[in-house]
């Protein structure tokens, strides 16, 4: 019931999803059942391939999210939550309101011990077929150098069990490679994750490496520059649509074509999608949940931090 486009992006995001995965998986789709079966219906498509769990209640995009979490029980994000909680499904994916999905992951399914700050990524493009792991993107604007080394560790994980990476190169982002520069919590970064053996840490990277994949696999920075990073790109892709501009590479820009990001550092798996996720971003949303899950990036992140 989460996004701009909700129930039938969602719906027909799953459809897609589901003529994909087939046997692999089973999709379970948590909201109105009437709504899901009058979807299914004018899509022909069989509404019993899905398990459908009927809720009453939708966390709107501008409520509150820890008020709304707390206060409609029989929402999708919240039951998703609790399924999720109780090992009912695998793995929870939503292009609802943000903030309840994260307030959920704190109420719930909690943070792995030893993680300070759970972190959320973005894909960023590169030259070659993977992209570049970007984090953190939002959820902490303000880090301390501890944080900023977890994150390394996470992001690495993630390149490596998710996306296939072998032994990912880790970059800190900063206003010069040379280890002197930047401001307090980079200098600081930099003496904290120099000769680790945590992960494979290659110094700091400037921000016209961002699309070099020759350069790092993982970029690491506070939630405040990575938003700022991700919405630059973002822009950067709408300007080549009005300008009517078509290429291979600008195409990897597209949100659709990654559909969500885990949140990293929690006890299980949770993909936040996009509110303004259309059916081909729904259906990539769920295709990475899958992926994650045969990852198992949880249990590597876990042994991780033991």
């Amino acid at each position: 019931m989460g996004g701009d486009y909700a129930p039938e992006a969602a719906v027909k995001g799953a459809i897609l999803a589901h003529n994909e995965l087939k046997e692999k998986a089973k999709l379970v789709l948590i909201g109105n059942q009437d709504q899901i079966h009058s979807i299914c219906e004018k899509s022909q498509f069989d509404p019993s391939l899905f398990e459908i769990v009927h809720t009453t209640e939708v966390i709107g995009m501008g409520e509150h999210p820890a008020k709304a979490f707390s206060q409609k029980p029989d929402s999708s994000i919240v039951v998703g939550y609790n399924m999720l909680m109780k090992k009912e499904i695998d793995g929870f994916a939503s292009a609802g309101s943000t903030g309840a999905m994260l307030v959920g992951a704190m109420y719930t399914v909690k943070s792995i011990p030893g993680i300070i700050r759970p972190s959320i990524t973005a894909a960023v493009p590169s030259g070659n077929e993977k992209p570049i792991i970007l984090l953190d993107v939002g959820i902490n604007p303000d880090c301390k150098p501890d944080v900023l080394y977890q994150y390394a560790i996470l992001g690495s994980k993630y390149a490596e069990y998710v996306y296939k990476i072998d032994n990912p190169k880790v970059g800190l982002l900063n206003i010069g490679e040379e280890e002197e520069k930047g401001n307090l919590l980079t200098k600081a970064t930099y003496q904290a994750m120099k000769g680790t053996r945590d992960f494979n840490f290659i110094g700091n990277i400037e921000g016209h490496d961002f699309f070099n994949d020759d350069k790092a696999n993982v970029i690491v920075c506070d939630g405040f520059v990575g938003n700022v990073m991700l919405k630059e790109a973002e822009a950067f892709y709408m300007l080549v649509k009005k300008r009517n501009m078509t290429d291979e590479f600008f195409e990897k820009f597209n949100f659709e074509n990654y559909g969500g990001t885990p949140i990293l550092g929690i006890n299980d798996v949770v993909i936040i999608g996009h509110g303004i996720s259309n059916d081909i971003a729904i259906k990539n949303m769920v295709r990475h949940t899958f992926d994650v899950i045969e990852a198992r990036l949880i249990d590597k992140i876990k042994e991780a931090f033991k």
